[in-house]
């Protein structure tokens, strides 16, 4: 059965303004320097680089009273994800989408260059084949991945080879061509296993009696060998423990993923730009905000004087007042710009700057330990923003310390209780973890369990499982995996 009835509710809604500036507020400097060119370019009443003259601003003013809200844009106590919606079409234009902030605007770069399959194919050039082998030969390389293997059973290659070349053809003919393909750069590519990969990769090498042992323990004891049982390695192969040493520090020299080696110039490298720098000087911290965040940009005069002369003119046409809406609408939007900017600039120094003094102690002696428990609300509220403005500064932004360039929201972390009932940050818990592990006797590494006693002696009482959800985050592998001889 359907009901009516009238409901009451109050909501806010975000402007097109305040969408725009949280937009602003989540882009790097790199980003927010495209951003910034992309908006002098299409809008002509925006131009940057100091008035000579003085600013024309406040003769606009005076000159058309805008229509659109001039006052200060406020980010304050607002979660935009609750209140954008598609039941209004804003008519407001700033010459960005007014898409939801979840819909960030994304440009995949290209790069142009020589693709991995395509590097081997080159190679392939030089060896002579039959036009089946060569068919052959091109479909094996179609079929390496990223990695540099070939991860199908022949059997399905053949099917393939049958159903979509229309090559027919039996295993041992692919198994030779696959020999072939193998000999290619970089050494070990379209290998179908590592142990293949290994393997094909110390054949390739100069010969001697550690890389033959090398090649024995590979292709008899992979998974002994895996494993790091290495007193059965000795005994089976007859062998002392400096002679697997030996062996063990050939096999380690190989590179498990051939594939990754081939650096064409079709990769993209990203460079880190830092959007703030702090510094110590007589002891205390000192943050600046990159200067390239913090243009110089004024509203053109030619357009401020061409608003003025429609103003003193005395016969008004519509050709005249079409075209003074249109100046009138440019002029509105860079000076929206311009104190977005301004805005941003505020709002970035000032996140940053509750961080930095959060963290005082920290960035006064780069010691991990000395980080506090930190989280995205306890900014907020030293700041008086909303966390989803914390947010879009901590995620994106770097900065720039005595003790390298870090991710911003790498600095943010729970907290847990030491055996005093004190707050410490789970980095510290990690740091010291991490120690624990590194200063550990490599022949007998230390179990989770035995590293959640002696945690636990240091005052850190954590449980077990805890302790490998913390190991597995640092990247350090089991206890076994870790075993040296």
């Amino acid at each position: 059965m359907l009901k009516q009835h009238l409901q009451f509710k109050l909501s806010q809604k975000l402007s097109p303004q305040q969408i725009q500036l949280m937009k602003l507020i989540q882009l790097p400097t790199q980003a927010f320097e495209q951003r910034l060119k992309q908006e002098l370019e299409e809008n002509p009443a925006l131009e940057g680089g100091k008035e000579e003259n003085g600013t024309p601003e406040d003769e606009y003013e005076d000159i058309y009273e805008s229509d659109t809200d001039n006052e200060s844009i406020n980010t304050e106590d607002i979660n935009i994800d609750d209140y954008l919606s598609d039941d209004e079409i804003p008519d407001y234009r700033t010459k960005t989408s007014n898409y939801s902030v979840d819909d960030d605007e994304k440009s995949v770069p290209y790069a142009a260059g020589t693709s991995f399959n395509q590097y081997l194919l080159n190679q392939l050039n030089t060896v002579y084949l039959t036009d089946e082998e060569w068919a052959i030969a091109e479909f094996l390389v179609g079929s390496v991945d990223e990695s540099g293997y070939i991860r199908r059973p022949l059997s399905d290659i053949m099917d393939d080879l049958a159903f979509t070349q229309n090559i027919y053809t039996d295993e041992k003919t692919i198994k030779k061509v696959l020999g072939i393909v193998q000999e290619l750069d970089p050494p070990g590519v379209a290998a179908r296993s590592l142990e293949e990969s290994l393997i094909i990769q110390l054949k390739r090498r100069e010969a001697s009696p550690s890389i033959e042992l090398a090649i024995s323990i590979l292709e008899k004891s992979f998974e002994q060998f895996t494993k790091k049982h290495y007193k059965k390695l000795v005994q089976r192969h007859s062998i002392s423990e400096e002679e697997l040493k030996e062996a063990i520090s050939e096999i380690e020299k190989l590179n498990p993923k051939p594939g990754g080696s081939y650096s064409g110039n079709n990769r993209i490298v990203e460079h880190v730009v830092p959007d703030f720098s702090i510094r110590i000087v007589d002891g205390e911290l000192e943050l600046t905000l990159n200067g390239r965040n913090a243009p110089e940009l004024h509203v053109s005069r030619e357009y401020s004087n061409m608003l003025k002369g429609y103003k003193d003119s005395k016969n008004k046409s519509k050709s005249q007042k079409d075209t003074v809406l249109f100046i009138k609408q440019k002029l509105d939007a860079a000076k929206w710009f311009i104190d977005a900017i301004r805005q941003r600039q505020q709002t970035l120094y000032i996140t940053m700057n509750a961080i930095m003094q959060y963290q005082r102690e920290y960035f006064l002696t780069g010691d991990e330990r000395n980080l506090r428990p930190m989280i995205l609300k306890d900014i907020a509220d030293e700041i008086d923003m909303d966390v989803s403005t914390v947010s879009r500064v901590a995620n994106s932004k770097y900065v720039d310390t005595p003790y390298g360039t870090k991710l911003i929201k790498d600095y943010f972390s729970e907290s847990m209780k030491n055996e005093q009932g004190e707050d410490v940050s789970t980095k510290e818990i990690k740091k010291i973890l991490e120690t624990v592990i590194l200063n550990e006797e490599k022949k007998k590494p230390l179990t989770d369990d035995k590293l959640a006693k002696i945690l636990k002696e240091k005052g850190y009482p954590i449980a077990r499982r805890t302790v490998a959800k913390y190991r597995e985050q640092l990247g350090i592998s089991v206890a076994r995996l870790r075993k040296q001889i």
